[in-house]
């Protein structure tokens, strides 16, 4: 059997048996892809199921010698997003892909190759979440409105992201709820409890503040069509579900025109939604548990951010702060 059909084979185990999401269905198989096709240069051939049984630690390290090569030769290094982390990033999905694939291999094919695991993963410096101020989040929840003339599109505009703040979604998961989804989450003036399906199609309860469900149900009652079943919530200007790049345009628009940093994103509302929580008091598993995620080690970021809003708050209001060393 060839090499790529067991990867197909895999990809549709990864999508019905593990149910991941489709990004990381595409970035399985594009990594997975570029791991092949190196596989095919480097012994001359279509690779098979015995090729891959018989590759070596030796023949995995050629093969990420050969990606490392591709990334430094990028003549976009360095700028936006290609940075030294990124390709840092970008080699520990593509290791995880790989072993995830020959997990897949040695119980459905009978496959035994200790090679992956001989691999080390690299380490990159996780990046400290970037915030808004709770005055910045504030505002921005309800002086979104003044970026669009329309009268339904800034009711829209308002409750998307007063939601985003309010219950710390990601933009996809906020773009992705219809209108079913907030009746069986019992949304009155009152709050509710929202129902999310996250990465990896995990599910989480949030629930809804009163400032998120006055917004809510302010759009409900401009909404321009049904609101009722698979009806998206958030729509455009042609009744279709709002495009993510829409919701970004709106935020960009926005940060220019009251001077934020570039870095006020409809993602930094989830960290704000985040870091405001722990600064007021609240424990990393509620926070892990409102945000999904899978791992506390991700939610420990924000104890990080804490700790340098006290250092900040510190250096401004003790007295000893700014006095210079004596020798």
């Amino acid at each position: 059997m060839l090499a790529f059909e067991l990867l197909q084979q895999f990809l549709g185990w990864m999508k019905d048996s593990r149910r991941a999401s489709e990004h990381s269905i595409i970035a399985y198989q594009q990594d997975l892809t570029r791991f092949l096709s190196f596989l095919t240069i480097h012994f001359g051939g279509e690779p098979t199921k015995q090729t891959l049984s018989d590759v070596s630690h030796k023949d995995l390290r050629s093969w990420l010698a050969d990606e490392n090569d591709k990334a430094l030769s990028n003549p976009q290094l360095g700028q936006g997003r290609h940075t030294q982390d990124a390709a840092i990033r970008t080699r520990r999905r593509r290791l995880s892909a790989l072993k995830s694939f020959y997990r897949y291999l040695a119980l459905h094919h009978d496959i035994e190759n200790i090679a992956p695991t001989l691999l080390s993963t690299p380490k990159v410096k996780q990046p400290l979440p970037h915030p808004l101020s709770q005055e910045e989040a504030t505002a921005l929840s309800k002086d979104i409105a003044i970026i669009d003339e329309s009268p339904v599109a800034q009711y829209r505009d308002i409750a998307l992201f007063t939601l985003l703040y309010g219950c710390g979604l990601r933009l996809s998961e906020a773009l992705g709820l219809d209108w079913i989804d907030l009746h069986h989450a019992d949304l009155n003036a009152e709050g509710g409890m929202l129902r999310v399906v996250g990465k990896g199609n995990k599910e989480r309860l949030i629930p809804i503040l009163p400032m998120v469900a006055e917004a809510l149900l302010q759009w409900k009652g401009q909404y321009p069509g049904v609101t009722e079943g698979k009806e998206p919530v958030f729509i455009g200007l042609r009744g279709k579900r709002l495009n993510p790049s829409i919701a970004q345009k709106t935020m960009r628009e926005y940060r220019r025109m009251m001077g934020l940093s570039d870095l006020a994103t409809p993602h930094a509302l989830r960290h704000s939604f985040a870091t405001h929580i722990m600064q007021n008091g609240g424990d990393l598993r509620t926070i892990q548990t409102l945000l999904g995620h899978a791992s506390l080690s991700t939610t420990q970021r924000y104890t990080l951010m804490d700790e340098a809003h006290l250092l900040k708050i510190w250096e401004k209001a003790h007295p000893r702060a700014h006095q210079e060393k004596k020798l």
